[in-house]
């Protein structure tokens, strides 16, 4: 069969396919924006560790080093693009089941009002600003270690792994908060997008780094899970 299906790629796998079942939650499941949350982050668990368990293959050959590049890629784009649309789509349209948030878009207005324009620009323009800024960095790393070699030390642009943390958060402050926070969630999406594609520095996390992310991450489920299951209690 075509492709690598060694251990250095499993956790890429991984994050597809939960990244897939998200976006299936997100447009129709009943546990809807919630439950894909989770696989975001997920998604975002997955990718901070598949690079080091990749390097840790001591005979990979060029082959699997450069599908391994390109397939965290592909996967990134489904997994940190088009989930957290998704999810901010369904938050429009069947968000949430707490009868106590005033929501000031229902779905009946956003289907038949001027805003949906708006919001299908936000999404589009959220999705293609992550694509542009996974291909600018292939590119990009591609040509770096040609010349110089070693590990990556710093990204540039917002890496779009990010938004497994980002979103979350805009996700847990709605449970916490009386307010609707779906305007919020697409503003995020517009701020998140000029991000990625910026020419802002941002220092690659070494081991430690990673560590202190996926506590975050940890931290953020926790709570999103005490709320989520106090609401329905």
């Amino acid at each position: 069969m075509l492709g690598v299906y060694n251990y250095t790629v499993w956790l890429t796998y991984a994050s597809l396919i939960s990244a897939v079942s998200g976006i299936f939650v997100a447009m129709h499941g009943s546990g809807h924006p919630y439950i894909a949350t989770f696989l975001l982050m997920f998604c975002g668990l997955c990718d901070a560790f598949d690079g080091k368990v990749a390097r840790t293959k001591k005979d990979r050959t060029d082959f699997d080093r450069r599908f391994g590049i390109q397939v965290d890629s592909l996967a990134d784009i489904v997994a940190f693009g088009v989930l957290p649309a998704c999810i901010g789509e369904s938050m429009l349209r069947i968000y949430p089941k707490i009868e106590e948030i005033p929501h000031l878009i229902k779905s009946k207005d956003y289907i038949s009002s001027g805003k949906t324009i708006i919001v299908l620009a936000i999404l589009i323009f959220y999705v293609l600003a992550a694509l542009i800024r996974l291909a600018y960095f292939n590119v990009m790393e591609e040509e770096r270690s040609s010349k110089e070699g070693g590990v990556l030390k710093c990204y540039t642009g917002v890496p779009v792994t990010a938004s497994s943390l980002v979103f979350p958060m805009v996700m847990l402050l709605q449970y916490a908060l009386p307010a609707d926070l779906t305007l919020i969630y697409f503003g995020l999406m517009l701020v998140m997008g000029f991000a990625f594609v910026s020419k802002v520095k941002v220092p690659k996390p070494g081991l430690r780094g990673i560590l202190i992310l996926v506590g975050i991450g940890v931290v953020e489920a926790l709570i999103l899970l005490f709320f989520h299951d106090g609401i329905n209690a």
